[in-house]
């Protein structure tokens, strides 16, 4: 059964909506252009923050307040440098050969707006990758499944093979936070069909 939580998700992430999806989540899907370049000295935890709630804000604003508006940004970091998605077959090769063998950071931030009521939370992952070859990079990147993921690679996809240990969300990693969102949904009253009839459906 799924319950109408009066959503608008500002987000054309696949992965996003089958994490809302897999929670019996109703939505609608209102994809956002915002700025995503970092700004001079922003920490990365800032970041992601920023960004998140720059899309919930568009969303707010596209659906003329009939729906609260949920904005999601993740980053990789390695080293405090922050890992976009790949603009080349090259690049996404780079990136992975610099994760290769080592213990990255995963910030994803999810935001919600509904009128003058803003909030926005943080979940933060380590992830550990297996040495890779060389040749097993050129056939993964061939794959292009690397392409639109931040560091270049799908922990829900053929990615998966990569990963020797996970210490946060899997769903942070792949791009939404469930624990933080549904912890959100409720704040602002919104009920998942876990919780109907504990969350006061519309409460202030």
């Amino acid at each position: 059964m799924v319950f109408d939580a009066r959503l608008l998700l500002a987000s054309a992430s696949p992965r996003r909506r089958e994490l809302l999806d897999q929670i019996g989540v109703s939505y609608r899907v209102e994809p956002v252009d915002v700025d995503e370049t970092p700004r001079p000295g922003e920490r990365p935890a800032d970041y992601v923050r920023r960004v998140a709630m720059d899309k919930a804000r568009a969303g707010w604003a596209r659906n003329n307040g009939e729906l609260a508006a949920l904005g999601a940004d993740t980053t990789v970091l390695l080293d405090d440098e922050i890992l976009g998605k790949p603009v080349s077959s090259a690049a996404a090769a780079a990136m992975l050969g610099s994760l290769s063998g080592r213990t990255h950071q995963v910030c994803s931030a999810v935001a919600l707006v509904q009128g003058t009521r803003e909030r926005v939370v943080l979940s933060e992952s380590r992830v550990s990758l297996r040495v890779m070859g060389e040749e097993e990079i050129a056939r993964y990147v061939a794959t292009g499944e690397p392409m639109d993921k931040a560091g270049a690679y799908a922990i829900q996809g053929l990615g998966a093979v990569f990963v020797a240990h996970l210490s946060g969300s899997y769903s942070g990693v792949m791009g939404l936070p469930l624990y933080e969102t549904v912890a959100l949904l409720h704040e602002f009253g919104i009920g998942t069909p876990l919780t109907r009839g504990q969350v006061r459906d519309g409460a202030a």
